[in-house]
């Protein structure tokens, strides 16, 4: 009998490594949004995540103290101070101009035009001396380079969470989210249960209907679908802008591939079961809500989560059926406005995204277990 240990073949590793790369380049991005979210908003502007724990250098400005800080000394007139005062750091090069702010090394004199004579040390105290009396309260402008340790802070957070209406974006958004995922499952899981075990003329024509919905885009349907909607509205006479219509139009968009997903996997499901329970006189809504939901919750999982993600990170659809007013906006939304002409602010930015992934991570993870095999199911078919 050979005893010699089974090896693995050249394609196992390839798959494993990719698997690996793939679960790589999936975790980094995140990784390095939550850890910008975190750092302090001057660094943010100056280095890459990656440099979080290492120091790094920044130009910062200030001013030297004006002629209510001066003192006199031996018939010189003297301002001290520190530029770096409630911060930490160490610097390396300073200048009086924008256009040379490395003229001089840490711990040299620069002589200033008006005849005075500024020293910077590494720790960022400073020695402002003249032979005249300082008549100037604003005091020297300086530009300092120095190099800072790694700074981490909560204010990102705190500003992004503390602006006007990001509590109500909130639970609009769930609003939106919560029914807009909930109603197509529900209708779903009775059509294909109906496509996959019930036997009815056009069922193939039906089927080929919904495959071919999956390559519908959005975009090509919102505006007839809006017309549709304000059209019987307006007939109904109810307010257009309403929880109602989104609802409809996510469940719409989301129908097809529910119904594909959940037909194959009911079709899957061993036939056995159903026909027992018919035996026992069970009627297609009791074998319905009594054996298929429950052995086909992997599915309805799978589904759950797509369909959550996409709704609660939805901007278009939302915009078009609620509108844009104050006390409707989703928080996608919300915080488009929050940034507004400021979307150079890093800072701001990766809050508000990390903010906005927070719920869909806690409902991936959660349902995670089932997705696999939810979208695998139906897939293989035994002889």
């Amino acid at each position: 009998m050979d005893s010699t240990p089974a090896t693995k073949s050249p394609l196992t590793i390839v798959v494993h490594l990719t698997v690996l790369l793939l679960v790589a380049l999936w975790t980094l991005p995140t990784a390095g949004l939550f850890i910008s979210s975190l750092r302090d908003k001057d660094q943010l502007a100056v280095s890459g995540w990656w440099t979080a724990l290492s120091s790094s250098s920044q130009n910062l400005q200030g001013r030297t103290g004006g002629a209510d800080a001066q003192v006199e000394e031996n018939g010189v007139f003297v301002v001290t101070g520190n530029l770096l005062e409630g911060t930490s750091g160490q610097v390396s090069a300073f200048g009086v101009t924008s256009r040379e702010p490395t003229q001089y090394e840490a711990g040299s004199t620069a002589e200033l035009n008006n005849g005075g004579r500024l020293t910077v040390n590494e720790d960022g105290s400073y020695r402002l001396e003249s032979a005249e009396a300082f008549d100037s309260n604003r005091g020297q402008r300086v530009f300092v380079t120095a190099e800072q340790p790694p700074r981490f802070t909560l204010d990102n957070y705190r500003e992004v969470l503390s602006s006007e209406g990001i509590g109500q974006s909130f639970i609009n958004s769930l609003t939106v989210a919560i029914p807009a995922t909930i109603i197509p499952i529900l209708i779903a899981a009775f059509a294909a249960y109906a496509l996959a075990w019930m036997e009815f003329p056009g069922r193939a024509l039906l089927i080929a209907a919904v495959v071919g919905l999956l390559v519908v885009p959005l975009q090509m349907s919102l505006i007839p679908l809006l017309r549709l909607y304000n059209g019987v509205a307006e007939i109904f006479g109810v307010p257009a802008k309403t929880y109602l219509g989104i609802w409809l139009a996510h469940t719409g968009f989301g129908l097809p591939l529910a119904i594909y997903l959940l037909r194959n996997y009911m079709a899957g499901l061993p036939r056995e079961i159903l026909e027992s329970a018919r035996v026992d006189g069970a009627s297609d809504f009791e074998i319905f809500v009594k054996i298929i939901l429950p052995l086909s919750f992997p599915a309805l999982a799978s589904f759950a989560i797509f369909q959550f993600l996409w709704v609660w990170n939805d901007l278009l659809v939302a915009i078009v059926f609620l509108g844009a007013q104050d006390d409707s906006l989703v928080l996608t939304g919300r915080l488009v406005n929050l940034l507004g002409s400021r979307g150079g602010n890093w800072e701001i930015l990766t809050a508000s995204a990390f903010i906005t992934i927070l719920v869909p991570l806690l409902v991936f993870f959660t349902l995670q277990r089932y997705l696999v095999r939810g979208l695998l199911a139906g897939s293989v078919k035994g002889g």
